[in-house]
């Protein structure tokens, strides 16, 4: 198994962990929707000048993919949006592990199911035992009622 596999998403998450901490405060103080406005608009200026110098697709062929691949975007904005209102009321930790025990639902059935053009990998005893330890996880830091703030 290539671990650079391993290691991007690890990234990839460290990265998400950090920016649902920073949009939580940035959302408090600028509000739930401008907070995540703020993150795309600026992102869309980052990755602009990305495709220009880097880009090798073609995105004037969005408009022959099947449409429903274009969910892709709306899923991103309503995830961002509920982290920046989720953050500030339960934590960090706990908004993470929240989102991981949906990530690991929504994708063992579309792994099952091969759902969105995805490869088939069957749902079985050691997957189900994942989930139960990832929902075990999410009973201990939510039961964790210890809420230290910080000063601005």
């Amino acid at each position: 198994m290539n671990i650079a596999m391993l290691i991007i998403p690890l990234l990839a998450g460290i990265g998400l962990g950090i920016q649902s901490a920073i949009n939580g405060t940035l959302g408090n103080k600028i509000g739930t929707i401008e907070s995540a406005f703020f993150t795309f608009f600026t992102g869309a200026i980052f990755l602009t000048i990305i495709v220009n110098f880097f880009g090798q697709g073609n995105i004037l062929n969005i408009h022959e993919v099947p449409k429903w691949q274009l969910l892709c975007a709306i899923f991103g904005v309503v995830y961002l949006s509920l982290m920046v209102l989720a953050v500030p009321k339960i934590g960090v930790t706990a908004a993470v592990i929240s989102v991981i025990v949906g990530q690991l639902v929504a994708s063992m059935a579309i792994d099952h199911f091969g759902w969105f053009e995805s490869a088939t990998i069957h749902f079985g005893i050691k997957r189900l035992i994942g989930v139960i330890l990832m929902l075990i996880a999410l009973f201990f830091v939510f039961r964790e009622k210890t809420v230290i703030k910080t000063a601005s």
